[in-house]
């Protein structure tokens, strides 16, 4: 499972005080690949699977982790995998607004996202997936 440091769980938990919390039941699909999306998930607590490639490639998130923020990046996005709830879980949802504003007033959110997507990506395995780099010539 990948969690990133406990500094991002601390800026996730400071973030959710004073928001409602999105309680997902284990089993329960967040979001499919090819769904619009316009907003970015935080795990307070749980665990969340994202399945990508047709379901060839998976990773689990934990508290602290986040996900989907590939939606926030432009307008009319599709979800790129897809996310289900490993066991019941609470999730932080930002639209692209709460985002940004997240990321104004807490600079050190940025950079632990930013760590917790450059662990993400060095556990992915170059397997033919659309992130692989292409075969040299």
């Amino acid at each position: 499972m990948t969690s990133p440091s406990s500094g991002a769980l601390t800026t996730m938990r400071l973030l959710a005080q004073d928001r409602e919390l999105r309680t997902i039941a284990a089993g329960e699909v967040i979001f499919r690949a090819g769904e619009a999306g316009d907003s970015v998930f935080g795990i307070v607590d749980g665990a969340v699977r994202i399945d990508w490639a047709g379901g060839r490639d998976s990773e689990i998130l934990g508290p602290g982790s986040s996900f989907g923020v590939g939606a926030l990046v432009g307008t009319e996005h599709q979800r790129f995998g897809t996310a289900t709830a490993m066991q019941d879980t609470q999730l932080l949802e930002m639209n692209r607004e709460e985002f940004l504003f997240a990321l104004q007033e807490l600079p050190m959110f940025a950079l632990e996202m930013l760590h917790g997507l450059e662990e993400r990506l060095g556990h992915l395995k170059p397997s033919g997936s659309p992130l692989s780099p292409p075969p040299p010539a």
